[in-house]
């Protein structure tokens, strides 16, 4: 995939899920804060085991493809 159409998808993505608003919103909070991803991830999970969090994401599969 190249970065051009990673953005395209990424942009998407957002406007399907939070509409074209709060994805503008989101956009502009990440592009004026900084923002470490991979520090998020691990503070967003750090309270679920491995397992509960295998059994979320399973479920999220799971309900994304019905």
């Amino acid at each position: 995939m190249t970065d051009f159409e990673l953005r395209t998808t990424a942009i998407d993505i957002l406007i399907k899920n939070l509409g074209i608003i709060e994805a503008e919103r989101f956009i502009t909070l990440i592009l004026k804060e900084p923002f470490d991803y991979t520090k998020w991830q691990t503070d967003l999970y750090s309270d679920m085991s491995v397992d509960e969090l295998f059994i979320a994401a399973s479920n999220l599969k799971d309900n994304s493809t019905t």
